[in-house]
């Protein structure tokens, strides 16, 4: 067959086509059924318009709308639908640009009188309009001076700014609907009915041109689609749980941190979000003392000619602080940053003495205090600070030990997540990016290693820990594993990190005596298990909605009295909590028991002891926990051995029943 192509199907069967067949044509081929339910198709993954032709061969897959990647068709349809109905009620109105993002899309308009959500109604009535029109998708290739004078035609200047930034290689494609048509990249599905009407427009924001505060402002409205209604609701009802989770609301009522302007970005902890800190770190503490790692601490403040040695004053410099003397008259005038990480600290540390093979791995652990620069704009509670504690380590190890390494970090990451409720996990492996130091061979070698490592985990787990490859997202430094957990309604948190570095150990100089006696530069692997110690702490308030497990709660018991004729014995049953190790506080104030009872369930503390005249006589109290109406009176011995069982820790609990 002349200008033929050769396809492969997803069932492995190689069949020839004519080049020139678009992908609407090789669906009508298989089945006029497939060809009806088909929106888009792609070859070699990548994902290309019904209407182009094949041009080459390789591997073909038609996608439909249940298809997960049609989903991000969906939202990208929606968002030039979201621009024509703009433009069709309000004429004048710019257009600009209109990205798919997490969970839907946004578009930026440029109009004298912002959009408000009140709008909101009649711009969804007329994208339904449109939607049920039915128009087809249409694309095509125009020169760049009649984009240009088009545009400039129709006042668009922002479209104008975008065809001059488009480079002179690249073709200017415009994509149709009917009478409307916009600049795109494309691709998009057949017509626009395939979009469905499972969308709802969220919220409005401003936001500079190319974000740029020296330029306009426009308004961005923001939508959310999917491919039908039962998900949109599950998205809906998941947004709406989420607001209840939110961990900023819960941490005032639990009285657990804040932040104010004069220190943006970073927290002022209270003592019970302290509290909470500090038990994570002393489980983190404990779990790391299993494993053989010692615990240092670096300096935050160093000279900035380390970080220029690190590289990081060239790669991270716009993310660092930087520091000198605050006085006037000083004969320093050094520059010095403030720590954006832990890791030439720890290669300083490693370096201090001579190590030999017989030493490897040095496994070097820090609750690290880091500061790191964020857009002030990007900054959200817990989530987004500008100084937050990583819970850093780095293991210095041979060649041979790395794969080892891998997979003992693997299992202490997992075991972590378990005993925090997290059983949903995925491990994605970040492979070599455009930008990078260290030769080929280097990458091939580590990549190999990592790609094992993680068939080990995908089959060490019964298929149960998600595995996947993330194509060029690897650190400018080596490859790198990242684990990704899902919380209680669904959202998914990227946490842990395993990356091996080849330029840290190299550029520092650091060495070992190998056993031929001949100096050695270690593998440097840098892990983390929560990340930003602040930012897990605000996933798990969101996650378990301010209702921790006894073991972790800041504040575990509260002894409240019916009357004062109980006070002596409400703090005899503090004294005896708090000397079996429990978290525990008396409450005597004159109020009604049920107004002390909503006060400490609204603070989320997870079990109230009531005590009145009758319990100090008989020496019981009345247990309520936290979301239960139930109560259940105990005598005092067996109440604190119940409770005190309750809240040992999940890894004391393995020491003891192993």
């Amino acid at each position: 067959m002349l200008n033929s192509v050769s396809l492969t199907f997803p069932d492995g069967s190689v069949r020839d086509y004519e080049a020139a067949m678009t992908g609407a044509g090789l669906a009508e081929s298989i089945s006029k059924s497939l060809a009806k339910k088909a929106v888009a198709y792609a070859i070699d993954g990548v994902v290309r318009d019904l209407s182009d032709p094949l041009g080459k061969s390789g591997k073909v897959e038609i996608i439909t709308r249940e298809d997960p990647r049609a989903l991000e068709l969906i939202r990208h349809d929606a968002a030039h639908v979201l621009a024509e109905a703009v433009q069709e009620l309000w004429p004048g109105t710019q257009v600009t640009i209109g990205p798919v993002i997490e969970n839907g899309f946004y578009y930026d308009f440029a109009r004298n009188e912002p959009f408000t959500p009140d709008d909101f109604p009649v711009i969804e009535k007329k994208m339904r309009e449109i939607i049920q029109r039915n128009k087809p998708f249409t694309k095509e290739v125009w020169p760049r001076e009649k984009a240009k004078k088009v545009f400039a035609d129709k006042g668009e200047r922002y479209k104008l700014e975008l065809i001059d930034a488009i480079p002179e290689d690249q073709d200017l494609k415009i994509y149709a609907q009917g009478d409307w048509f916009d600049l795109c990249r494309g691709p998009h599905m057949a017509s626009t009915g395939q979009i469905g009407n499972a969308f709802k427009l969220m919220k409005v924001a401003g936001a500079y041109w190319r974000g740029d505060s020296n330029n306009p402002m426009l308004t961005r409205i923001y939508g959310t689609a999917w491919a039908d209604q039962a998900q949109l609701d599950a998205y809906q009802t998941m947004l709406e749980e989420a607001e209840k989770r939110d961990h900023r609301k819960l941490g005032r009522e639990m009285d657990l941190f804040h932040f104010q302007e004069e220190g943006p970005g970073v927290v002022f902890w209270h003592a019970k979000g302290w509290k909470m800190f500090q038990n994570l770190v002393n489980y983190m503490r404990r779990r790391l003392d299993e494993q053989g790692y010692q615990e240092v601490n670096a300096p935050q403040v160093l000279d900035k000619s380390l970080w220029e040695t690190s590289g990081h004053w060239g790669w991270y410099r716009d993310a660092m602080f930087k520091v000198t003397v605050a006085g006037d008259d000083t004969d320093d005038d050094r520059v010095f940053a403030l720590k954006p990480m832990n890791c030439p600290g720890h290669v300083q540390i490693f370096k201090h003495g001579l190590k030999s093979y017989r030493d490897l791995p040095v496994k070097l652990a820090e609750f690290g205090n880091v500061h790191r620069y964020e857009p002030s704009g990007a900054l959200h509670g817990l989530m987004r600070v500008r100084g937050f504690t990583q819970d850093d380590a780095h293991i210095f190890c041979t060649e041979e030990q790395l794969a080892s390494e891998c997979l003992r970090i693997n299992d202490l990451i997992l075991s972590t997540y378990a005993d925090f409720g997290f059983d949903e996990i995925s491990v994605k492996l970040s492979t070599r990016p455009d930008k990078r130091v260290g030769t080929d061979e280097a990458w091939d070698h580590a990549e190999a290693i990592m790609s094992g490592v993680l068939e080990t985990i995908r089959t060490r787990s019964g298929n149960r820990i998600k595995t996947s490859i993330n194509p060029g997202e690897g650190a400018f430094y080596g490859p790198k594993f990242e684990y990704v957990l899902k919380d209680a309604i669904g959202r998914e948190w990227q946490c842990g990190t395993t990356q091996v570095d080849f330029n840290l150990p190299e550029r520092f100089g650091a060495f070992y005596i190998g056993s031929d006696s001949e100096k050695k530069q270690p593998v440097m692997v840098h892990r983390a298990i929560c990340g930003s110690m602040e930012r897990f702490l605000g996933i798990l308030i969101e996650n378990y909605s301010g209702h921790f497990p006894l073991w972790f709660a800041p504040l575990q018991v509260v002894v409240a009295t019916i009357t004062s004729d109980a006070d002596d014995y409400a703090m005899k049953v503090v004294g005896q909590l708090k000397a079996a190790g429990l978290l525990a506080e008396a409450d005597l104030r004159n109020e009604k028991i049920n107004y002390k009872v909503r006060e400490h369930s609204l603070a989320k503390v997870p079990v109230i002891l009531v005590c009145g005249k009758r319990e100090a006589e008989e020496e019981t109290v009345n247990i309520r926990r936290l979301g239960s109406r139930d109560q259940e009176s105990l005598g005092l011995v067996q109440a604190i051995a119940q409770l005190s069982e309750e809240a040992i820790t999940p890894d004391r609990r393995r020491k003891r029943a192993a």
